[in-house]
Order: C-alpha cells, then structure tokens, then sequence
C-alpha cells in the first residue's frame, strides 16, 4: 500500500471521528439487551442502507441452526433475535473476502443508582466515552464501519466482497454468529474489533453455562430441624464446583497459550434464587454458573465431570442424596478457539497485513495476548476454516458499572482497521 493511500485514509478517519463518535453515542442510547436488539439493529440497518450495502435482516430461526456445530442451547423465546449484514459486493472481485464482525447485544447494567450517570445515555469526558456497551461492543461494530467509510472517501472500495455483520446472542450463546454462517456468509478472513486494548487475541476460552436445581423440604421456620433449606444445600455443590475448578487450572492441563497463567478457567455462580418467605425454610433453590474451558478441551468431557462432580457432593448430604439436583443446560456451549494454533497460509497472511496496519498507526509490533473469555471468532475459527482475529479500542469495566472506551484508542484502531481493509481486500475505485 502506498504512503499516500496511508496518509489518505488516515485524514479521512479524522476528518469524520466527531462524527463516528456521535455514531457511537447514538448506539450506545440503544439499551439493547438480549431481547430488546431490535431498535439498535433497525439503526444499524438504516445506517448500513444509507451507505449503499445490500441489506439483509432477518430473524434466527433456531430449527435452521440447531443442528450446527457450535449450536448453545437456549431457554428463552427468539422473537426478537435478528441480525443485520450490510454486504458490499465487488466490482472486479479480484480481492480477497472480508467479514466484520460485532455484536449488538450489551448485558444488562444493573443498578443504575451504581452509576456514575445513566448507563443508557452516553457520555464524553476527558476522552473517554461512558455507557453500556459503548466498549463491549459497540465502539468495535463503529471502528468497522467508519473504517469502510474513510475508503469511501478516498474514492475506494474494497476489491473483494466484504460482509458488515450487526449480530445478537454473543453475550449469552453466539447463536447470532452461528446463524450468519448458516446463512452462507463465510470470507477468506474475519476481523471482530472486541475491546482487547489493540492486542490480537490469539487464544481464547471456552464457557459452558447450567443451571443445578435444587429441591428442599418446607417448614416453618420455627421447627426448622424438621426441614430441609434447599438454599443451605447448594453451599457444599458450590464448594465441589470449586475444586474442580482449581484441577482444571492445575499446570499440567494448561495448554501453551496459557500456560503462565495460574488461574485461566474461572468458575462463577452468576445467580441464584430460592425459597418463597423469609420464615418458611426454602423449599428450591436454582443457581446459574459459568465454567471456562482450554481451547482442545471436551465440551462433553467437561459436562460429565460437572455432571460427576456435583452428584458426588449431593450424595454426601442427608438430604440431596434422596432428592438429587437436576443439571440444566442453557447460554453457552463454546468451545476454546486458539489463533496460533492456524498453520495457514491465509491466517499468516491476515495477521501480518494486521501487524503492518497497527505497526503503520502506533510504530509498535502487535502484541499478542491470550484472553480468558470467549467471543465470536470460535464460529470463524472452528466452523468455517476461516481464520479469525479479535483486535479493537481499549476499553474499560465491561460487565461494569461506568463502562467506558477511549476515544483516541477507538481512533488508532479506525485507522488500523482502514488500513488493514485496503491490504486484505485491496481496493478498487468508486
């Protein structure tokens, strides 16, 4: 690429940032929770038609994906679970494919007498952006399109077909992800601008999500003995669920990408609920837990140690052993993804065109880092032989309260991404 075409589209990405954070401030407004996607993805769909891209919006039908490799169980309906691609069609299709890849869903913000301002409308100080979501992931799914944007001001396109993918369900399935490729949507490459602070994730965990329910004897509290507290019963499964987790993380079970961490795989009991009085001993009791996994390691396996585990515990109680938990499976089943495990030359070829655009933008060599979460790139990854890298803006308390990105981060990765685009795809003219 030439310099010129460099200082081009660097220009073009500051000539139009305070316009590409509006774009995310009116984005990040949208509380778009799992569920309430739809008015964040008419949105994106009107922004993506304004621009030109063939618009393709339609809603999950679980029968179609179920089958699938990579599928997670869902408990909840699907009615309002629609994803959004905006397509750019090649006019020479002499450039090599591209997917960009963001999720539009934000997990919920909790109380908001917790934040610092609402979490739902965003603000900007002292170069940060707060609100939910504006991180995790919405600033990511503004850098892709704003990087599309800064070559269309040069007059350019990309020479190969590129597919902008607005995507529900990655905070709690992937589903969104899975159901593009069901689709037919699959490229040479995927760039997914999650907020690893412009490093390139080369690994990434697994998850698993279930719930154990629990069954008790009720009474009044005054005779207490005579009960059994299902809330009190789930105190000695959580404790298993522990030590277990501390065998998976044990040294020899850490492959390479993490193998100087000490604590990788993180065991976490996200909810729980039970009983129905204050002076009634509770009769149930449910509690949520996630649970990571190695990239290479078993889904299966590690559902039947859990499995395992947990009716150990409960045959050590009183109780539990004549009323097992029953184990329900919901959200995540994800298995680890490890980018340094491509020997390609299509995943050497895409991480080295990366490498010069951040090299290009920051004059560092891209890090790269192993994450102990998951995000979409497993579907790329796994499923599609496509190899797939996670590369956007510093953010920071995602999951949080007072979430927030940096802006000038958000402008290096636009410009890294623009760069990396007219690499990849090559470039045509408009």
């Amino acid at each position: 690429m030439s310099v010129d075409l460099k200082t081009r589209l660097c220009a073009a990405v500051d000539a139009a940032f305070d316009r590409q954070v509006d774009f995310l401030s009116e984005l990040t407004s949208h509380p778009s929770t799992r569920g309430n996607e739809r008015s964040a993805q008419d949105f994106m769909a009107r922004e993506l038609g304004a621009r030109g891209y063939e618009i393709d919006r339609w809603q999950i039908d679980l029968a179609e994906i179920r089958h699938l490799p990579g599928f997670s169980p869902v408990l909840g309906p699907y009615e309002d679970a629609v994803n959004v691609v905006g397509t750019h069609r090649a006019r020479t299709g002499r450039g090599r494919s591209l997917i960009l890849n963001g999720h539009i869903d934000v997990v919920p913000a909790g109380p908001a007498d917790m934040w610092n301002s609402p979490p739902f409308e965003p603000r900007v100080a002292d170069g940060w952006l707060y609100g939910r979501g504006g991180g995790d992931m919405k600033a990511g799914l503004t850098s892709n399109l704003f990087a599309l944007d800064a070559l269309a001001a040069c007059g350019l396109a990309p020479a190969g077909d590129v597919f902008y993918q607005s995507v529900v369900e990655e905070e709690c399935t992937g589903n969104g992800a899975l159901a593009c490729l069901a689709r037919g949507y699959t490229a040479d490459a995927a760039l997914i601008p999650e907020p690893f602070a412009e490093k390139l994730v080369m690994a990434q965990l697994g998850v698993i999500w279930f719930q154990v329910h629990l069954k008790g004897l009720p009474t009044h509290v005054a005779y207490a003995g005579t009960g059994s507290n299902a809330i009190e019963a789930a105190i000695p499964l959580i404790q298993a669920l522990h030590e277990m987790e501390h065998r998976w993380n044990a040294a020899g079970h850490r492959p390479a990408d993490y193998a100087h961490m000490d604590h990788a795989l993180n065991l976490n009991v996200g909810r729980i609920e039970g009983g129905d009085w204050t002076s009634s001993v509770p009769a149930w009791c449910v509690f949520d837990v996630r649970m990571g996994l190695f990239p290479g390691q078993s889904i299966d396996a590690a559902k039947s140690e859990i499995e395992q585990v947990i009716l150990k515990a409960a045959q050590g109680n009183a109780f539990l052993r004549d009323s097992l938990p029953q184990i329900v499976y919901h959200g995540f089943h994800a298995e680890g993804y490890a980018l340094s495990q491509d020997g390609s030359a299509r995943a050497a070829d895409a991480i080295s065109a990366l490498d010069r655009a951040h090299h290009d933008i920051t004059g560092d060599t891209l890090t790269r880092t192993a994450i102990t979460a998951t995000t979409d790139a497993r579907f790329f990854g796994l499923y599609a032989d496509t190899p797939a890298l996670v590369y956007g803006p510093r953010a920071e308390a995602i999951h949080g309260f007072n979430e927030r990105v940096d802006l000038d981060s958000l402008r290096r990765v636009t410009k890294a991404t623009a760069m990396f685009i007219a690499d990849w795809c090559g470039t045509q003219e408009v």
